[in-house]
């Protein structure tokens, strides 16, 4: 059924990259949102008057912010998918996540109406009248929103979308009100007391705490996340497989929302190559990672000595030494001066954000070791943080 909607009213829907085809994923998600959560408010509404039940009537409004959410969706794609202008020379992308931040805040919104009258219903329980058309109807209803979790998840996840992905986390959410609402009411038919107002806390509970989620998770993404290891490691093999460049390091990754990366890293490559053949490789790389990888990169070249027997035992002791204080260490960017009374060792250390140990502490620790050296050493040393997630 996904595919068939998909191929249906998504022209060129295999380019999820391209700002439109995003855009007409969103229109089909939004609009099949709002076609079946008016539907469901309906039934429920009507089901929750003849029960005399707050959780299924609850419920009914929580569907009718499900499709406000879907509205606020349609437009957010829309803006998105405007092309870049002075103002925003990268693009309208990031207009997703602030999509997503309003529904979370929709969500939110209902859990805290669904908790206030819940509670309101514990205090003042009423009868719940048990009815069979609404135990269908309900039965009914689950089926819906579960077809609408795998339908948003599966278009989520092709098209790479938090909005989509908290679409479809809000539609799980309502499978699990609509569930304790069905326990509720099969439970009154049996068990005496305010059951269905307990059963409303639980669901309002629940829905707060998912709410909570989508905002932590997008607030996220806003701040800036690691990045893809995946990707990294795409980007990684792209370079490494030409044999100008003999390492790479400070790799970088900045998304200004699905589809829309850019990126940067350092090359090392042989203080005595061919330039110009240096940089035409360079070039061809940064063009190859684009086709295949949608990242606008730049590769920043760093020229290494690969033949100073010198340098390479400094090397080679540099790095035992930071095997020593923490195996996660590296280094890059190393070169040698030479006076006549020391020999400065030039340097970055990568620190990963799980090291324990402060700049600092490496730095004295580094120069500890290296004055139990024979020659006199001296560090001149620059500290990085690994921007790549784990």
């Amino acid at each position: 059924m996904t595919e068939f909607l998909i191929e249906k009213f998504v022209k060129n829907y295999t380019q999820t990259e391209d700002a439109k085809v995003r855009e007409h994923y969103g229109r089909l998600s939004s609009l099949t949102g709002i076609a079946c959560n008016v539907l469901l408010f309906a039934v429920k509404l009507v089901m929750g008057t003849i029960a005399h039940s707050i959780s299924i009537t609850s419920d009914a409004f929580n569907n009718l912010s499900d499709s406000a959410s879907c509205l606020v969706t349609l437009f957010g794609y829309k803006l998105a998918a405007k092309p870049a202008d002075k103002d925003h020379p990268f693009g309208h992308g990031r207009i997703e996540y602030l999509t997503s931040l309003i529904l979370a805040s929709v969500i939110l919104i209902v859990g805290f109406e669904l908790l206030r009258g819940s509670v309101m219903k514990v205090i003042h329980p009423e009868d719940v009248q048990f009815s069979w058309i609404v135990l269908i109807s309900l039965a009914a209803s689950i089926g819906v929103k579960l077809w609408m979790c795998g339908f948003n998840r599966k278009l989520g996840r092709r098209i790479d979308s938090s909005v989509m992905l908290a679409t479809a986390q809000d539609s799980l959410n309502d499978v699990i009100a609509t569930s304790a609402t069905v326990v509720s009411l099969v439970l009154s038919a049996f068990v005496s007391g305010p059951i269905d107002g307990i059963m409303g806390v639980v669901v309002s509970i629940f829905v707060l705490f998912s709410g909570y989620g989508i905002i932590k998770d997008t607030i996220s993404e806003l701040l800036g996340q690691p990045a893809d290891k995946e990707l990294v490691a795409k980007i990684s093999e792209i370079m490494l497989n030409r044999q100008e460049i003999l390492g790479l390091h400070d790799m970088m990754i900045h998304s200004y929302g699905p589809g829309n990366l850019i990126g940067s890293a350092h090359a090392e490559v042989s203080a005595h190559g061919d330039l110009l053949q240096i940089h035409d490789t360079i070039d061809e790389v940064e063009k190859e990672i684009y086709e295949q990888l949608h990242v606008m990169f730049t590769i920043h070249m760093d020229p290494i000595q690969t033949d100073n027997q010198e340098i390479e035992e400094a090397r080679k002791v540099v790095k035992a030494i930071l095997e020593q204080i923490d195996s996660r260490l590296s280094f890059h960017d190393f070169r040698m001066v030479s006076g006549p009374t020391h020999t400065n060792l030039i340097f970055d250390v990568v620190v990963p954000f799980e090291c324990p140990l402060s700049f600092s502490d490496i730095r004295e620790q580094i120069n500890t070791r290296l004055s139990l050296q024979k020659q006199k050493w001296y560090t001149v040393i620059t500290f990085d943080r690994d921007y790549i997630a784990e």
